[in-house]
């Protein structure tokens, strides 16, 4: 069987590439189709494929500037020519499920997120824009976006977030399959040290924003771990108390997870892989209660002790400096509740071979049903 797998773009290793990751495990003889690839950018597994990229990757500051030419991704995704292959493996969270595909090769889309900016999150990447084209061009990726959904043959989704987003955007159904940690890359640290921690791209959704604004007024040492476009406007707001250390290795992000109070997670996302990676080193989460957390983190608030539930977290449930604080400070208040064991032992569900086994079950299932 000839498997071609399409992922959006390689330039970092997210949560998304943590999923293409077992990916190319389970599929180790595929060939990778990406629009934009900056090698050394993700992990020795994935780059180990074959690699092909589209005409993206050519074009002036593509590696830094490749947001900009978003208009041109689905033209760039339709450009492939998967003729010959058998079975086609997307992982999406842009216009990778949008790829063309032969009539009788089987296509699997596993949905990281319809389009963010393209619907539900549009104010937050473009509100306050005024770029009188950006309405145009989001107008016809919102037509592309439905219209290419129905080339899928079946979806896969990361969280009952996502599963409701894409039958309201696509008027399709998922299966819900849960995004892996690794868990044998974390492990409970000796000692915590007075620092909180966010790990983060740096994106206006995710809100990084947020929590600088919340730690300048708490005074608290805050470490933050990425790179994005925000950096510069990031960094031109934090107070001294707030350290940022760029984006790091997988060995020094597991260590400084190890070692902090808590995770801020003060977005909104679809699932969250990096909260379950704190979890796995014991350290409990501060998060906005909305979104894929919810499938997760277990509230302080709403353990039930009737069920043998341990807290992994806390909630704030209004994305402004006040709820947070209000919740921070409750934090270092019960902070000596939380059981590093039980909160890494809840993450357990969610390890890496459980995932590679459910993503075999559920796709080989559909490869039979269509013989």
């Amino acid at each position: 069987m000839r498997v071609a797998i399409i992922h959006d773009w390689l330039t970092g290793m997210r949560g998304g590439e943590r999923c293409l990751e077992a990916f190319c495990e389970l599929f180790p003889q595929a060939h990778l189709y990406t629009l934009l690839y900056i090698p050394g950018s993700v992990s020795s597994t994935i780059e180990k494929i074959p690699i092909k990229t589209s005409f993206i990757q050519n074009l002036p500051f593509s590696k830094r500037g490749y947001r900009k030419y978003l208009p041109l991704f689905p033209m760039a995704i339709e450009s492939f020519n998967l003729k010959g292959y058998d079975f086609i493996l997307s992982c999406s969270h842009c216009v990778a499920k949008g790829i063309i595909t032969p009539p009788d090769a089987l296509h699997i889309s596993y949905v990281l997120t319809p389009m963010r900016y393209a619907w539900d999150m549009y104010g937050e990447y473009f509100g306050d824009n005024r770029n009188r084209m950006i309405p145009l061009f989001i107008h016809y990726l919102r037509m592309w976006d439905v219209t290419s959904s129905q080339r899928v043959d079946d979806f896969l989704c990361i969280s009952q977030h996502v599963k409701n987003r894409v039958k309201k955007f696509y008027r399709r159904e998922a299966d819900i399959i849960h995004p892996p940690v690794d868990i044998r890359r974390f492990r409970i640290g000796d000692r915590s040290e007075n620092i909180f921690l966010i790990v983060s791209s740096f994106v206006p959704y995710k809100r990084i924003d947020l929590a600088i604004e919340t730690f300048n007024q708490l005074g608290y040492p805050l470490k933050i771990i990425g790179t994005g476009p925000e950096e510069r406007r990031l960094r031109a707001i934090a107070k001294s108390n707030i350290d940022f250390l760029g984006w790091q290795p997988d060995e020094v992000i597991a260590d400084c997870y190890s070692k902090c109070r808590a995770l801020i997670f003060p977005g909104e996302e679809d699932f969250g892989i990096v909260p379950l990676e704190a979890m796995a080193c014991g350290k409990p989460v501060i998060a906005y209660g909305r979104g894929g957390v919810l499938e997760t983190i277990i509230s302080y608030n709403q353990r039930s002790s009737a069920k043998g539930d341990a807290p992994t977290g806390l909630f704030f449930y209004e994305q402004n400096v006040d709820s947070l604080i209000d919740t921070i400070e409750k934090f270092g208040r019960i902070e000596r509740e939380f059981d590093p064991l039980a909160i890494r032992n809840h993450t357990l569900k969610w390890d890496i071979e459980i995932f590679k086994e459910k993503i075999k079950k559920g796709i080989f299932e559909k490869i039979e049903s269509k013989c």
